[in-house]
């Protein structure tokens, strides 16, 4: 309680958030889901919008999440109801509110601003703390595990795989020769030392550095950790199934990794057949189940960007429930 009560002073901005509105266009009326509400941004929106009666359904894995949201969304009473579970219960959930079938979904996938920013939380290496990185505190693996007792070929897939690190091996390697590591400063500074002659390389060509040289393998253990793609690829034909005809699905992603999920989903989704080219007769019998609202990802404008930094990996696919 004491740590819900030191963030109701947290400044939040939604990323993309009139654009989610219009996304969605909620209704007086209507049944919404919020899959990741955090601190209540776009849930806010969306009640508002649906004055006087819709209602809405926000998920979060972290409990202090879920506090915020319930201080952000109290103005609206028994018309948001909270849960502190995670959205690949989509289903289950909307089935035991008895709902039927929703208008809208809202996924606003990875970490939140609010995690980032608690330094206990071990998400960040701005900060030197226990390296964690749980959704979910109750959760029993944490970062420092993953670090401390996978294999080193083990070690690099992950790197490689979820964080898209070109280092990931040389990283590895130096990370299982600095065990144990046990905060995220401590692996901040593996990561640096296993890439130092790298950047070395990059300066003398005229390289400008772009970003924290831990930041992909934070990235990847971040994932790891929290089981994010495979969650999102377990929420997608859901959100599908839960939709009205003519309900959308919005899905607001921050890495490639992410994105190429769900636009391969959308993609797959949205045709009749998806045979392989080379086949002349169609035998899948697949039929489309949603249309694609914008074929190219909505980013964040100038100005958001500007406001909130953080925003500027963000790109928003909309999907529509075909009847």
């Amino acid at each position: 309680m004491k740590m819900e009560n030191s963030l109701r002073g947290f400044s939040h901005f939604p990323v993309l958030y009139q654009e989610i509105i219009e996304a969605l266009r909620p209704v007086s009326g209507g049944f919404y889901v919020d899959c990741t509400v955090g601190a209540g941004g776009h849930a806010k929106g969306i009640l508002t919008a649906s004055y006087p009666d819709g209602l809405l359904l926000g998920f979060d894995l972290d409990p202090n999440a879920i506090g915020l949201a319930k201080h952000t969304l109290s103005e609206f009473g028994n018309r948001v109801i909270l849960i502190q579970d995670s959205y690949t219960n989509l289903e289950d959930r909307v089935e035991e509110l008895g709902w039927g079938l929703v208008d809208g979904i809202v996924l606003d996938l990875g970490a939140s601003s609010m995690q980032f920013d608690m330094p206990e939380r071990g998400f960040s290496f701005l900060f030197d703390a226990p390296l964690d990185m749980r959704f979910d505190p109750s959760q029993e693996t944490t970062a420092a595990d993953l670090v401390n007792e996978l294999s080193l070929e083990e070690l690099a897939s992950v790197l490689y795989s979820y964080g898209e690190e070109k280092h990931a091996k040389r990283i590895a390697q130096e990370i299982v020769k600095s065990r144990p590591i046990t905060t995220t400063g401590e692996l901040a500074e593996v990561v640096v030392r296993a890439t130092k002659a790298s950047r070395k390389r990059k300066m003398k060509k005229g390289y400008k550095r772009e970003i924290h040289p831990a930041t992909r393998t934070f990235q990847a253990l971040r994932i790891a950790v929290n089981n994010e793609l495979q969650s999102l690829r377990d929420v997608l034909p859901q959100a599908v199934n839960v939709l009205k005809p003519g309900g959308r699905l919005a899905v607001i992603s921050f890495h490639s990794l992410e994105d190429r999920i769900v636009k391969q989903f959308s993609r797959r989704e949205s045709k009749d057949c998806i045979c392989p080219p080379e086949q002349l007769i169609c035998t899948c019998d697949h039929k489309a189940s949603i249309k694609v609202i914008n074929r190219k990802p909505i980013r964040p404008s100038i100005e958001e960007v500007r406001k909130n930094v953080r925003s500027r990996s963000a790109k928003l696919r909309i999907v529509e429930k075909l009847p």
